[in-house]
C-alpha cells in the first residue's frame, strides 16, 4: 500500500520543465518570424525611397531564402555535431545582428543599396539556417510523442504571433519615424534575446528544474532525451553522411514530406512578403493600417496553428495511429486555405480581411510539418534530417516571392498571385493523401553498398 501510494506521489510530484522549453522556442521562433517581416512592412516606404519595382522587390524578398535554404544542411550538421544550445545562441545572435545592420543600408545610394540591403538579407537568411532543425531537435529531445504535436504547432504558430506583435509596432515605426528603425528595433531586441537563450536553454538531462519523473515520462514516450549527451566519440567514417542523406531521398514518405512542406511554405512566404504590400497596393491601405490589418489574419493563423497540434495529439491518445492523427489536420487545414482565392472577387475590405483570416486558420491547422520531421527524423541525424526538410521547403521562400513579383509586375494584379499561392495548397494536400503514405520513424541501415531506408512503427 505504501508503494502504491509513494508511487502517486512520484507521478505528483513530476516536474514540467518541458513548458518552459517551449515557451522559449515560441519567443526565439516569433524573433525570427519578425525579423523575416521587417523587409514587408518596411518594404513600401523603402521601395518609394530607392525607386524599386516588384520584380526588383521580389528579389530582395528572396534574398533571406537563397542563404536559408543554403545553409540547412551544414546548419543541421553543426546541430548534430556541436548540440542546439551552442549553434542556436550564435544563430540568434548572428542574425539579430545583420537585422539591425539593414538600419543602415541607406548610407549608400542607388545600387548600393539594393546590393547591400540584398547582402544583409542574404545573410540573415544563412544565420537563421539552424533555427528550425534546432526547434526540432529540441522537441525530439523533450517531448512524448503523444504531445509533440502540440510542442511543435506551438513554437510553429509563433510566425502568426510575431505578426500579430511586431507588425502594428513596425508598421508604426516606419510611419512615425522611418522605416530604418524598424531594423534598429528588431535587430536590438534579438541580441537581447540570444543572452536570455544561454541562461534557459539545457539538455533535458542537465537542465536544473527537471526531476527523474519528468525524465521517466519523456523517454517512456520516445523522448530522445540523450540525444546531445556526450558519449564515446565516434570515429567518422568517409562518406557516411552523404549515405544518410541518399538514404532519405530513397524514402516515397520523405519525399512526400518534402513536397508538403515546399507547398505550405508557399502560404507562408507570401504572408510574410507580399502580402502587407497587397493591402497597401492591392486595397489601397496606408502602411499603418496595413500592419493592424496583417495582425488579424495572423491571430486567426496562431489560433489554428495552436488548435491543429492540440487536435493531432487527441488524435493521437484516442487512436495511437501517428498517419491519422497528423495527416487529418494538414489536408482539412490546407483545403481551408484554398479560399484566399476568393479575394479576388470580392471588393469589401472586411470581407478580404475575413477571407484571408480564415485562410489563415487553416494554413495555421495544416502546418504540422515539424510534428512529421520530429516523428520521422533518424535519431542518429535528427540535425542533418531537419535541416534537408527545411531545405527543400524554403526552396519556396525563394520561388514564391520572385514568381509574385514577376506575376504582379506582368499581369498588373495579385489575382493571378492569389491563385497561384492557393494551387499550392491544393498540392500539399494530394502530397500528403497519395505520396506519403504511412507516418513513421526513419530507420537507417549501416553505412555500406546496402544502404536502404526502412520505415519502424512508433
Amino acid at each position: 500500500m505504501e508503494t502504491i501510494v509513494s508511487s502517486a506521489s512520484a507521478v505528483k510530484k513530476r516536474t514540467n520543465a518541458r513548458y518552459w522549453i517551449v515557451v522559449m522556442l515560441f519567443i526565439v521562433t516569433s524573433f525570427n518570424y519578425g525579423d523575416r517581416a521587417t523587409l514587408s512592412i518596411a518594404g513600401s516606404a523603402m521601395a518609394k525611397d530607392i525607386g524599386l519595382d516588384s520584380v526588383g522587390m521580389g528579389y530582395i524578398f528572396s534574398a533571406f531564402s537563397w542563404a536559408y535554404v543554403i545553409g540547412q544542411i551544414p546548419g543541421g550538421w553543426l546541430l548534430d555535431k556541436f548540440g542546439s544550445k551552442k549553434v542556436y545562441f550564435y544563430s540568434i545572435f548572428i542574425w539579430s545582428l545583420f537585422t539591425l545592420l539593414q538600419g543602415f543600408v541607406d548610407v549608400f545610394s542607388g545600387f548600393g543599396i539594393v546590393v547591400s540591403l540584398f547582402i544583409l538579407r542574404f545573410l540573415v537568411g544563412l544565420a537563421e539556417s539552424p533555427s528550425f532543425p534546432g526547434n526540432s531537435r529540441i522537441v525530439a529531445a523533450w517531448f512524448p510523442a503523444q504531445e509533440r504535436g502540440t510542442a511543435v504547432s506551438i513554437f510553429n504558430s509563433a510566425q502568426y504571433f510575431a505578426t500579430v506583435i511586431f507588425a502594428p509596432i513596425m508598421g508604426w515605426l516606419t510611419h512615425a519615424v522611418g522605416w530604418s528603425h524598424v531594423f534598429f528595433f528588431m535587430g536590438g531586441l534579438g541580441i537581447i534575446l540570444s543572452f536570455v537563450w544561454l541562461k534557459v536553454i539545457h539538455d533535458p538531462k542537465d537542465h536544473p528544474g527537471v526531476n527523474q519523473a519528468e525524465l521517466d515520462y519523456m523517454e517512456a514516450g520516445g523522448a530522445l532525451i540523450n540525444m546531445d549527451q556526450k558519449t564515446t566519440k565516434k570515429v567518422a567514417v568517409k562518406g557516411e553522411k552523404a549515405s544518410q542523406l541518399k538514404q532519405l531521398m530513397k524514402s516515397r514518405m520523405m519525399i512526400g514530406i518534402y513536397i508538403g512542406q515546399y507547398c505550405i511554405n508557399a502560404l507562408t512566404y507570401f504572408f510574410i512578403t507580399w502580402f502587407p504590400v497587397y493591402l497597401v497596393q492591392a486595397r489601397g491601405m496606408s502602411i499603418l493600417k496595413a500592419g493592424m490589418v496583417a495582425s488579424v489574419p495572423a491571430i486567426c493563423g496562431f489560433l489554428g496553428g495552436v488548435l491543429g497540434g492540440i487536435i493531432s495529439d487527441w488524435l493521437m491518445r484516442r487512436t495511437n495511429n501517428l498517419t491519422l492523427s497528423r495527416k487529418a489536420p494538414i489536408v482539412i487545414g490546407m483545403l481551408l486555405s484554398m479560399s484566399m482565392i476568393a479575394c479576388n472577387y470580392v471588393d469589401t475590405e472586411w470581407m478580404v480581411v475575413g477571407i484571408m483570416a480564415f485562410a489563415f486558420f487553416g494554413k495555421g491547422l495544416g502546418a504540422l510539418g515539424w510534428a512529421v520531421m520530429a516523428d520521422t527524423a533518424p535519431k542518429e541525424i535528427s540535425g542533418l534530417s531537419g535541416g534537408l526538410f527545411n531545405m527543400f521547403g524554403n526552396v519556396s521562400g525563394i520561388i514564391t516571392p520572385i514568381a509574385v513579383g514577376y506575376i504582379i509586375g506582368t499581369t498588373g494584379s495579385f489575382n493571378g498571385a492569389l491563385v497561384f499561392v492557393g494551387v499550392h495548397a491544393l498540392l500539399a494536400v494530394i502530397s500528403y493523401v497519395f505520396i506519403v503514405g504511412k507516418i513513421e520513424r526513419v530507420q537507417l541501415r549501416p553505412f555500406g553498398p546496402a544502404s536502404a531506408v526502412k520505415g519502424v512503427s512508433r
